[in-house]
């Protein structure tokens, strides 16, 4: 067995277990089900079994609906993983099927206007063509925004930043009454993974910065800036080795899940799982977590899970 296939097995069976974790106990039933009755807790959807569409429709009603987190009036800003200039079935950005469905529903609730932008890292074009996520977001009533420019940015403070004090964040999270982000759950051979908190990367200009002084901490120390209101988390075809671009269809998996929360820590904690991968491990996550900016212990978030 060459050292490739021998890492995708192992990696495979992992995600099995993580998958199990979740989802075992309830794979003859469909519907909602919550583990805990303290509504005190961290509210967390993980949905299984379907099209990312209709696993966001699911997800988003058992947290209590998008008018929950946007208002009418408001302007809202979804950032996706649109980082590659890769299909969809290669997994290295959102799908772009989950980006429709979160900008139609935000509409719905009657947001003044939706943005979807990131900042790249090939050309911008190419990116938002060839993963579908441009047009997907266009066609739902979204209008498509460029960070492909430092006139973009402002320079911001980062307030209880370890290392990473200040930022030059992108003017649109700066202005929008609400950030739902979305990312893509995939390997990432510096991160570990990306999910929730690393895919906040994508709305600052000088990544660079943070690859040089501590990436792991970076990434900690900006999750306190300002938390997204929602974190979807892709989990419907996932990169589970050489990420963050990956190679080929072979470093993917099909695994037809998501993670929905406001808790920023219990969402990227959850999807490690999902991935198997223990949270603690991650060290970004148990970075976060120590700052108080999110739960680690999924035995404290209450969740709700779903087999469509």
């Amino acid at each position: 067995m060459n050292r490739r296939k021998f890492l995708k097995e192992t990696v495979k069976y992992g995600i099995a277990a993580g998958t199990a974790f979740f989802f075992s106990p309830y794979k003859n039933m469909t519907g909602v089900d919550s583990l805990f009755a303290d509504t005190a807790m961290p509210m967390l959807a993980a949905i299984k079994g379907g099209e990312p569409d209709k696993m966001f429709d699911a997800g988003i009603k058992a947290l209590g609906g998008m008018d929950k987190f946007v208002k009418k009036g408001q302007t809202v800003v979804v950032k996706p993983n649109i980082g590659w200039n890769k299909p969809p079935e290669q997994a290295a950005d959102t799908n772009p099927k989950l980006v429709s469905a979160i900008v139609k529903h935000c509409l719905d609730a009657g947001a003044k206007k939706v943005y979807v932008f990131d900042h790249t890292c090939d050309s911008w074009e190419k990116c938002y063509s060839i993963s579908g996520i441009g047009d997907a977001a266009k066609k739902a009533g979204a209008s498509i925004a460029q960070a492909n420019s430092r006139d973009y940015y402002q320079k911001v403070s980062v307030p209880y930043g370890d290392i990473l004090k200040t930022a030059e964040v992108h003017e649109l999270i700066l202005k929008s009454d609400v950030f739902i982000n979305v990312p893509v759950l995939k390997n990432h051979g510096s991160a570990d993974l990306t999910i929730s908190m690393k895919n906040l990367m994508g709305i600052v200009w000088d990544r660079g910065y943070w690859h040089a002084n501590g990436l792991h901490q970076c990434i900690a120390d900006f999750a306190g800036y300002r938390k997204p209101d929602l974190n979807i988390v892709d989990a419907y075809n996932i990169m589970k080795t050489n990420g963050p671009r990956g190679v080929d269809s072979e470093d993917t998996l099909l695994l037809k899940s998501q993670i929905i929360s406001s808790d920023i820590v219990a969402a990227d904690s959850a999807a490690a799982k999902l991935f198997g991968a223990e949270p603690a491990d991650i060290e970004h996550i148990k970075l976060a977590a120590a700052k108080g900016l999110g739960q680690m212990d999924l035995k404290k978030v209450d969740i709700k899970r779903i087999v469509l």
